[in-house]
């Protein structure tokens, strides 16, 4: 071979090899990369294009992909709208949003437990199908959860997440106001557009999950956390220990009148209490000075067992931390101990406090994905986790008591159910703000021997009410527990 012909065969084969490089790279370690772009029309209007598998509650399709006759040929459509809004999300042209977002790999088909359905699809010929999400939710929890809110008037703000104490299973999620996911999965991306800048405009923030994206100060709700710290200590034994009582109580190193702590009223004594009456009554003296006792470190980390300061569900995106805070003077101590300074916390974090309380003092992780199934029926069904252990079977024990102890003789009778021992525990929050009405919680659990359910209520706005959690809160949570219990 002369010499110029040797010189082309190596240059055309160095150009072989090239071409095989770049193939290689971009079919294998740029693909992902490449998928993800933004301007990469092609990828989504596959998606876009292709049958997503149905998200499921109660064996029930609430989302599924309907044939439509245009170039994308399939509509993600969604049954009862408002009502799963907040957990099913929407699914549009190049945007998603809750379970079609954080299960977008099982619903178009693209996860790993998913390749051999899809390797069968493409061996026939046929186009790729998505799998199954089966949710947790009961659905007879999730409508008494929505018919109690509601019930509160058309422009309520607020939530109900309720749980199964001893999974972690999310039985509820309820977020109003809400949305209809219907307008935003629509082929007219101009009427899109328009109601996508509407919802997002509109300040009572309807996009918002508020079970697990909003965080408010709990108020009393969050004496639990201070009872569990003080219990905790070894000082206080039983439901009837004696702790500090009184009408008022100074925080320390405070002087005037914005550092007395009142009762508003309520029946907590002028010296030593039960631990039963203080809850019963919910006595904002007496839980200042327990958290002032107990310490910024010991409330720190009783509330970081419950979860506070971390993120623990997987299976559903953007949840916002509860937020317990890192470094705290004496009266801010008093102040975090009946729920108020900068302790905050979403709706699910709150259920999981009563459901730990209710499941001797384990915190199972929480979950909403009850199992993944592909279009040829194989299926994975998710295993319930403990998280961490918040208290010992003796401080639950105790806390569970009390809890029952301040349905049937205190502050949380609302929620009271014939026949069933139910705990429970209100709470209304100061905003900080003057003239502002205060946020509503309530936090409970049926039976008390073996709970089924424990919720958590929260009201953020009820205009032309007076909120208080007892009283707006108590029937929601009680309705939620009894189609549980009924189911």
């Amino acid at each position: 071979m002369n010499k110029p012909i040797r010189t082309v065969s190596i240059f055309c084969l160095l150009l072989f090899l090239a071409l095989m490089v770049n193939a290689t790279y971009l079919q294998f370690w740029a693909a992902g990369d490449l998928n993800e772009r933004p301007e990469n029309r092609r990828v989504k209007q596959a998606a876009y294009s292709s049958e997503r598998g149905a998200i499921l509650v109660d064996r029930t399709e609430i989302a599924t992909s309907e044939p439509f006759d245009d170039q994308y040929e399939f509509l993600r459509t969604y049954d009862q709208p408002f009502l799963y809004a907040p957990i099913t999300g929407y699914f549009s042209y190049g945007a998603s949003t809750g379970i079609e977002s954080s299960q977008n790999a099982v619903l178009s088909g693209d996860d790993p437990r998913l390749f051999v359905r899809r390797l069968v699809d493409l061996f026939n010929n046929e186009p790729q199908q998505g799998g199954s999400v089966q949710l947790t939710i009961n659905p007879a929890a999730q409508k008494a959860a929505f018919d109690g809110l509601r019930a509160l008037g058309p422009d309520v703000e607020g939530s109900v997440v309720a749980l199964e104490p001893a999974t972690g299973k999310i039985l509820a999620m309820v977020s109003l106001p809400t949305f209809n996911p219907n307008e935003l999965a629509s082929h007219d991306f101009t009427s899109v557009g328009e109601r996508y800048a509407d919802l997002d405009a509109d300040p009572t923030e309807p996009l918002l999950n508020r079970g697990i994206q909003k965080r408010l100060f709990p108020g009393s709700t969050f004496k639990l956390v201070t009872a569990a710290a003080a219990i905790e200590s070894g000082k206080y034994t039983d439901a009837d220990a004696m702790v500090p009582g009184g009408s008022t109580f100074q925080l320390p190193q405070t002087s005037d009148d914005s550092g007395v702590i009142d009762n508003e009223g309520r029946e907590c004594g002028s010296g030593e209490i039960t631990l039963r009456q203080a809850m019963e009554q919910s006595c904002n003296t007496t839980f200042a000075q327990l958290a002032i006792e107990a310490g910024a470190e010991a409330m720190l980390n009783q509330a970081e067992r419950f979860g506070f300061n971390s993120r623990y569900l997987e299976d559903l995106g953007n949840q916002a931390e509860s937020v317990f805070p890192t470094e705290l003077t004496p009266p801010e101590v008093g102040q975090v101990g009946f729920g108020q300074f900068e302790v905050q916390a979403t709706p699910l974090q709150m259920a999981m406090v009563a459901g730990a309380i209710a499941n001797q003092g384990i915190v199972m992780r929480p979950y909403i994905v009850n199992e993944v199934q592909s279009a040829d029926y194989d299926s994975e069904v998710t295993e319930a986790e403990e998280l961490s252990e918040a208290v010992s079977q003796n401080t639950a024990a105790i806390l569970n008591e009390l809890m029952v102890s301040t349905v049937d003789n205190g502050t949380a009778s609302p929620a009271a159910i014939d026949g069933v021992s139910v705990g429970g525990k209100t709470g209304t929050a100061q905003r900080g703000q003057v003239g502002e009405p205060p946020y509503g919680w309530f936090v409970s659990f049926a039976p008390s021997d073996d709970a089924r359910v424990a919720v958590a209520v929260m009201i953020e706005e009820a205009p032309g009410q007076e909120i208080a959690g007892g009283a707006l809160g108590g029937p929601i949570a009680k309705a939620v527990m009894e189609a549980v219990l009924n189911g």
